[in-house]
């Protein structure tokens, strides 16, 4: 028993406490007795038969466990009741006394326990002869006999119930006490019946001694029908432990507490001192040892059976029994004695062919009890239920983990997010808020559709690992979409979540290598923050997501939600059918952007842009309405539209002998369409407008995304002799090296370069490496957002050819595009189709 550190049990060197007053009231009772006894000694010969029959019948043919000691029910009632009429009463204190002595021995207690039991019988015997000499003389074997004999035998056992309940209240609490006088009622009865026979076989010898042989049969018959009650009462007791077992381990198996659950039911069950579970690391459920301790709660993380006893079991796959009762191997037996355990089964558990780990059981309860070869079946039979319980609960640990977890990344998924969010939001903290950080890939469709979506996938994972590395401890990461992870924590502030989001970003943009494939990977940030943008976990997703998706737009790719991104979000959900509509009663327009010549300004061309005038929102910005179109299926009508109108254009001023090229943008996702050449090809046709007139200008993204997935689309197009261009050039992560592997003529440089050249040196430098390189690779250059004569002069001076923008015109109506060429050009120059030649604007 375990004595220091454990409040409310104390060393069992405490039972003296008990064993010395129960020794004092034997001496006491017996002097009393010896006093007022007229013959206190004698009887010998008659006494020695009665001390063999106590020896005989103190084998017990009955066991009940109280806390970690044995109870044995025994039949020496039935010789102490003739003891106490046959022969004198302190005689009688001494055979019970020696039987007592003899047994014990035999048992190889401790000393503790040996005098004990020993005080216990002397104490006993000696109370009840000293209430014998109390009572009237028994005379004869009648009632009165009966009486006084009864009295005596219930002395005994009455001694007996309070020291072992007094033991252990001083021992292991009051509440052990209270259980072993829960325990006695069957002994008791037991006793009774015994207490009985003896005055029925007082009663026979007294007729004739010749019913000693029938008393000897009767015996024995009375031996075997204990045998046979006391196997039947631990079937019983085994069959009630196992359905209470099955019911613990079915209740305990959503619940997480199957294992404590388990193991003290095993415990009970064995009646063992510990019972323990192994359980090997696998996957991603670690290495688990766990131990249920009898009187104590709670389970220990350590176990008193040998590590080899346990990997025996599991290499072999079989039952491994150490002990008096089920093996002689000497070597397990040492091993069980250094860790001071006198026997121990160990089982493999077993899911189908495989061990999964061990149960055990050490230290059968009770001094003189050992494991035997009956219980390794039950025992097996319990590990076998155990198993199944345990796989099924790993099980449901696994489809609970899914449900709640990305299968590709192991990251948290949209579900467990929203929990965790709801949760956090719970806490309001001053001076911190939730931040919420989503992430948006950009160009995972293209990894997906040009090299295969298992190198998207591992993209992901990469981002996935990137993330997780880089994000703060507190940070909960998770996958809520295709593309789309996100980050959660708490943070000072929104501008805290800002910096954190761009730190994060400058993470993820590092190059990624594949084999032999590097790809630059970009994200999108949206930021969003509880309590600020939201008070509901759907509310701020909704949000963040918005948020996102303006970052694609944003330099530096990371946009925190304002009102404003909602209302225009919302605004572009609703154009969704007006849009169709449009489309199908052509009412969106094609205005004509001017392309000039910036030496001697001639008309070179112009760009077709879509703009749409909506009767109830006024005039729809371009990036809404195409952004429209591509989320909901009909960019490529628009892309149609656009180009008709633009080909309708260009044959018409053909005919009137100025011919004009004319520009159409295309979207990323347009060259994925591998029958787009083909309609190209009809629509020229159709109009017959030459194929070198029409310029198609796709923006930097979209022709290097670091695939060469819109290779093929394009060479098909210049084939046809389209011109093709690079819009935008300048605000994607390519360099001008990859134009020289693209099918393209023309490269126009992003407004956001042209309109900083004459305030920003840095500007200047990009868009005259730009003009330099592009003009070696034998490219045209085009200077989007010309606005000012200084920033004219400028890309005069560095070489650029053609430039467009406010200077020169706005995007003009067909109409209005007309009398603008009217004003504007020199009519010395529009005559036999040369291309008109600008007035200089002053």
């Amino acid at each position: 028993m375990a004595g220091r550190g454990r409040a409310g049990f104390r060393s069992t060197e405490h039972a003296w406490l008990i064993t010395g007053p129960m020794a004092f009231l034997a001496v006491v009772c017996s002097t009393i007795v010896g006093l007022v006894a007229p013959e206190p000694f004698g009887d010998w010969p008659l006494a020695s038969a009665l001390l063999l029959a106590m020896v005989a019948a103190g084998l017990p043919v009955l066991n009940f466990t109280v806390r970690r000691q044995s109870v044995g029910v025994t039949l020496t009632e039935i010789p102490l009741v003739l003891a106490f009429y046959l022969v004198r009463p302190l005689t009688v204190v001494t055979i019970y006394t020696l039987a007592a002595v003899i047994t014990h021995l035999r048992h190889r207690f401790g000393a503790t326990k040996f005098w004990f039991n020993v005080a216990r019988a002397a104490a006993g015997s000696s109370l009840a002869v000293l209430v014998l000499q109390a009572l009237p003389p028994v005379q004869g074997v009648g009632p009165g006999a009966w009486l006084s004999l009864f009295a005596a035998a219930s002395m005994v056992n009455l001694v007996s119930i309070i020291s072992v309940a007094g033991v252990h209240s001083l021992l292991q609490g009051w509440q052990a006490g209270r259980e072993a006088f829960r325990t006695y009622p069957p002994a008791l009865l037991a006793a009774a019946i015994n207490i009985a026979s003896g005055i029925v076989v007082l009663i026979l010898i007294e007729t004739t001694w010749w019913s000693l042989l029938l008393l000897a049969a009767l015996v024995a018959a009375l031996a075997l029908v204990y045998r046979s009650y006391a196997q039947f009462f631990r079937q019983h007791r085994t069959l009630t432990d196992m359905y209470e077992l099955s019911r613990a381990v079915a209740g305990s198996g959503q619940d997480g507490t199957l294992v404590d659950a388990l193991l003290g039911r095993v415990r009970a069950l064995m009646q063992a001192e510990y019972a323990t579970l192994w359980l090997p690391e696998q996957g991603r459920h670690p290495e688990v040892l766990l131990t249920a301790r009898n009187d104590q709660p709670g389970l220990l993380d350590v176990a008193r059976t040998p590590a080899a006893l346990r990997q025996r079991a599991r290499d072999k796959g079989r039952t491994v029994a150490v002990g008096r009762g089920v093996t002689t191997d000497a070597e397990l037996r040492a091993d069980l004695s250094a860790e001071r355990v006198k026997d121990a089964i160990v089982i493999p558990l077993r899911s189908g062919q495989a061990v999964i780990g061990t149960l055990e059981v050490a230290n059968r309860l009770g001094d003189s009890n050992y494991f035997v070869r009956n219980d390794i079946p039950l025992f097996e039979t319990v590990g076998a239920q155990a198993a199944v319980a345990l796989e099924n609960s790993r099980l449901v640990d696994r489809l609970r983990h899914d449900a709640y977890h990305d299968t590709l990344t192991r990251l948290p998924n949209r579900r467990r997010i929203i929990g965790a969010l709801d949760e956090s939001f719970k806490i309001r903290l001053p001076g911190e808020v939730v931040a919420l950080l989503l992430f948006d890939v950009d160009g995972l469709r293209q990894v997906n559709e040009s090299l295969g979506h298992a190198a998207g996938d591992k993209v992901l994972v990469e981002v996935a690992n990137r993330l997780r590395a880089s994000a703060p401890s507190s940070a909960l990461v998770g996958r809520v979409g295709g593309d789309e992870f996100l980050v959660t924590l708490r943070l000072e502030n929104a501008d805290a979540a800002l910096e954190l989001a761009g730190q994060l970003r400058d993470q993820i943009r590092d190059e990624m290598v594949f084999d032999a494939l590097t790809l630059d990977v970009n994200t999108a940030v949206g930021v969003a923050v509880h309590p600020d943008h939201g008070s509901d976990a759907a509310t701020l997703l909704l949000r963040v997501d918005l948020a996102a998706n303006a970052a694609k737009s944003m330099p530096g790719s990371v946009q925190l939600f304002n009102p404003g991104l909602e209302s225009r979000s919302l605004r572009r959900l609703g154009l969704a059918g007006d849009l169709r509509q449009a489309l199908d009663q052509n009412e969106l327009e094609v205005y004509f952007q001017p392309k000039v010549t910036l030496r001697d300004r001639r008309l070179v061309g112009v760009e077709c842009l879509a703009r749409w005038e909506h009767p109830t929102h006024g005039t729809v910005a371009p990036e809404d309405f195409v952004a429209v179109a591509a989320h909901t299926g009909q960019l490529s009508r628009l892309t149609e539209v656009v180009l008709r109108e633009g080909l309708r254009r260009s044959r018409d001023w053909a005919e009137a002998n100025q011919p004009l090229p004319i520009a159409v943008n295309l979207a990323a996702r347009t060259l994925t369409d591998q029958h787009f050449p083909d309609r190209v090809q009809e629509l020229l046709t159709e109009y017959g407008v030459p194929a070198q007139r029409l310029t198609l200008e796709i923006t930097e993204s979209g022709v290097l995304d670091g695939t060469d997935r819109p290779i093929p689309t394009l060479r098909r197009l210049r084939d046809l002799g389209v011109r093709l261009s690079v819009d935008d050039f300048g605000t994607g992560d390519s360099s001008l090296a990859h134009l020289r592997r693209l099918p393209v003529h023309e490269v126009k440089v992003d407004r956001s370069f042209v309109q900083g050249m004459a305030t920003d040196p840095g500007d200047l430098a990009i868009v005259n490496a730009v003009v330099t390189l592009s003009q070696q690779f034998g490219l045209a250059v085009v200077a989007e957002g010309v606005e000012s004569e200084l920033t004219l002069e400028l890309l005069q001076d560095i070489g650029c050819e053609i430039g467009q923008g406010f200077l020169f015109s706005r995007p003009l109506p067909y109409e209005r595009l007309a009398a603008w060429f009217g004003a504007q050009a020199d009519p010395e120059t529009i005559s036999g189709g040369e291309l008109p030649r600008l007035r200089v604007v002053p």
